[in-house]
């Protein structure tokens, strides 16, 4: 198992959003676990699963459009690797393309890349948004079961066990 804590606490040193904001932990947690959730039928990396949920939004420098998020999260994960996670060139390949694109629209890619852009896209509900089947990439993703359970999940902004549990913040502070 991986110890993403002390990833989190390095990423959250310089994130100037609210952690529990749009785009802060509650739902880069619940993009790992639909990412996790996905992985298990789609095949894809899980490793790659799990540092595209923590990077894909970590450099954002609002809650709306910004323009160019997903490539600084992918350079925030080149910077730090090696410190603090290691993939191989192939892997990390794979992940430097989900964050660069995951805004795009884009659904053709590994099937990697659209496990990842698939469990961001499942926690739309936080904003307000369904996800619509058209703009998701697999096949997992677009099951009944999986939209209903990642968006009633997202539309009440559930901030999954793990935030606590396992990356040490604590809200209720």
């Amino acid at each position: 198992m991986i110890d993403l804590k002390p990833l989190v606490h390095r990423i959250l040193e310089d994130y100037p959003l609210p952690w529990l904001g749009t785009h802060g932990v509650g739902h880069w947690a619940r993009v790992l676990e639909n990412g996790l959730r996905l992985a298990e039928a789609t095949g894809a990396k899980v490793e790659v699963v799990k540092w595209f949920a923590i990077f894909h939004d970590s450099r954002r420098i609002n809650e709306g459009v910004d323009d160019g998020h997903g490539c600084r999260g992918a350079d925030l994960a080149a910077a730090l690797r090696g410190d603090f996670f290691n993939l191989s060139d192939d892997d990390f390949a794979l992940l430097y393309e989900a964050c660069v694109a995951h805004t795009d629209g884009l659904i053709e890619a590994d099937i990697t890349i659209q496990t990842c852009w698939d469990a961001d896209r499942l926690d739309l509900g936080r904003v307000g948004i369904t996800p619509e089947r058209t703009k998701l990439c697999t096949r997992a993703a677009k099951r009944q079961e999986m939209i209903q359970w990642a968006d009633g999940r997202a539309a009440f902004e559930v901030v999954p066990e793990i935030v606590e549990a396992e990356w040490g913040i604590d809200f209720r502070e």
